[in-house]
């Protein structure tokens, strides 16, 4: 297959609008779930370019595998590690600046490369059976905890003794403060994706994988950076830029929110790229004898998988976290299941990425706020929203065959996924129309009312297989 597009640049910035709103409403949902939601937006922005020729099941393999990798750099910290370069007693040391900012390139690298890998994995024809990605994953988790043991040891903050390569915040920079390290694992997540890498490239021989975790690495490297030294430069600069251009919007702008957002457009920016230029290694694989789990067996992974992702979001029990917080850990089911059944492609692209977000809103606005009563917040911001996305997964589930239309399951799903996650974070900004008064929330707001208003427009107007605009009508 090769897809129809010749020129890159509208696939680009529309994956760049999907990454930029995702990755900015990621941050109010936290590390590996939110992450989740900008991967799904940027998957299925990116899909529907290029694999629109896909039965609808591989195009929702091919999504849902990104959004699952997606996730597992969530799982570092890296709020120290953006306060080497701008927390307020270290402006102007240029020494913590490029060390802040050498280790957001690699955190960022790490998070995309693991994106890059499976969506190449996913796009790229190679037949990957559930037994071969139980070992392998199993054997990153291994290389997890043997990088975790080798760069990210020794990690005693009461006695002072860090790692040797350490981008969180220490005495080195500031001695005498009355610090707390956080503990990093970058370096096991680096291991596991070396690991991963190596297994793809070398003895599978998956092309697209491969170039896709490179190009995800520099994505995600240089993604991370760009969108850091916005802040940097925010920190260093706040006098001048108060008094500059942004003068009369100035004090609503959420800079934290602005590198997340600038990480998000950057990065899939970049990778759209990297798989445009790879696009002659685009294949599906439409013998779905890999369909080996069975409906049983999908909705017994079902449960034991929801059971486990609402206890580690919603209730804290140390021993659980220990094991979850690791990401992979709790990866190894969805993408099992993923490749091997019918069902979880399409709950993983609708409502299990949409559970802890919906959950997350619901506890912000009826619990901790009281924004909403407790009976409203359950019923607009749970139970409908999750029982509609729930009805159509299903939906899609019971009319699949082999050669379903990928397009259509691409565009309808970009569209519930786009308006639901916009709908989530427009409530939890409490409403930030431009029109009313403005709050540190309003100009990401009007950001993200942007993108959704585009990508709408893009999945209704734009036909990827003729690689032109239509504004009569779209025929599927």
């Amino acid at each position: 297959m090769f897809p129809a597009i010749k020129n890159p640049l509208v696939p680009m910035c529309f994956a760049a609008l999907a990454g930029g709103m995702g990755w900015g409403i990621r941050g109010q949902y936290g590390h590996e779930t939110g992450a989740m939601l900008a991967g799904l937006l940027v998957a299925l922005v990116v899909v529907y370019f290029f694999a629109y020729q896909f039965s609808s099941i591989d195009a929702a393999k091919a999504v849902a595998l990104a959004t699952v990798a997606i996730g597992f750099g969530g799982s570092m910290t890296y709020g120290q590690t953006l306060g080497l370069t701008q927390d307020p007693p270290l402006i102007g040391n240029i020494a913590a600046l490029r060390w802040g900012l050498i280790g957001t390139f690699i955190k960022g690298s790490i998070w995309i490369g693991f994106f890059g890998l499976f969506l190449g994995l996913g796009l790229g024809g190679k037949k990957y059976s559930p037994i071969e990605i139980i070992l392998i994953l199993f054997v990153s988790v291994f290389f997890l905890y043997l990088g975790i043991y080798i760069l990210n040891e020794p990690f005693d903050p009461e006695n002072k003794k860090l790692p040797f390569i350490y981008f969180s915040d220490d005495w080195y920079w500031e001695p005498g403060e009355n610090l707390k390290p956080r503990r990093e694992q970058w370096g096991g997540l680096a291991l596991a994706l070396s690991f991963l890498l190596f297994y793809i490239s070398i003895l599978k021989k998956d092309i697209l994988a491969r170039n896709m975790t490179v190009w995800g690495m520099f994505a995600g490297g240089l993604g991370f950076t760009l969108g850091q030294c916005v802040q940097a430069y925010h920190a260093w600069n706040a006098n001048v830029i108060k008094n500059g251009f942004l003068s009369s919007i100035y004090p609503y702008i959420n800079w934290w929110n602005m590198m997340e957002i600038t990480f998000g457009a950057v990065f899939a920016f970049i990778i759209t790229f990297g798989l445009w230029y790879n696009r002659h290694h685009i294949s599906s694989n439409d013998n779905n004898n890999s369909f080996q789990l069975g409906f049983k067996n999908e909705l017994v992974l079902l449960v034991v998988h929801i059971i486990a992702l609402l206890t580690w979001n919603f209730i804290s029990f140390s021993t659980f976290d220990w094991f979850a917080d690791r990401a992979i850990t709790m990866g190894i089911i969805p993408i099992v299941a993923i490749i091997g059944g019918r069902a979880w492609p399409y709950l993983i692209c609708l409502p299990i990425t949409a559970l802890p977000i919906a959950g997350k809103t619901l506890r912000y606005l009826a619990y901790r706020t009281n924004d909403v009563s407790l009976i409203t917040g359950w019923v607009i911001y749970f139970f409908i929203p999750l029982i509609f996305i729930t009805w159509f997964s299903l939906k899609l589930i019971r009319n699949q065959n082999n050669h379903s239309n990928g397009m259509s399951f691409i565009r309808h799903t970009l569209c519930i996924n786009t308006v639901f996650y916009f709908y989530m974070n427009w409530s939890f900004f409490n409403w930030p129309w431009p029109w009313t008064n403005w709050t540190m929330r309003t100009p990401s707001g009007i950001i993200f009312l942007f993108c959704t208003i585009s990508l709408l427009f893009l999945i209704n107007y734009y036909k990827p297989d003729k690689d032109q605009w239509n504004f009569r009508s779209y025929s599927k």
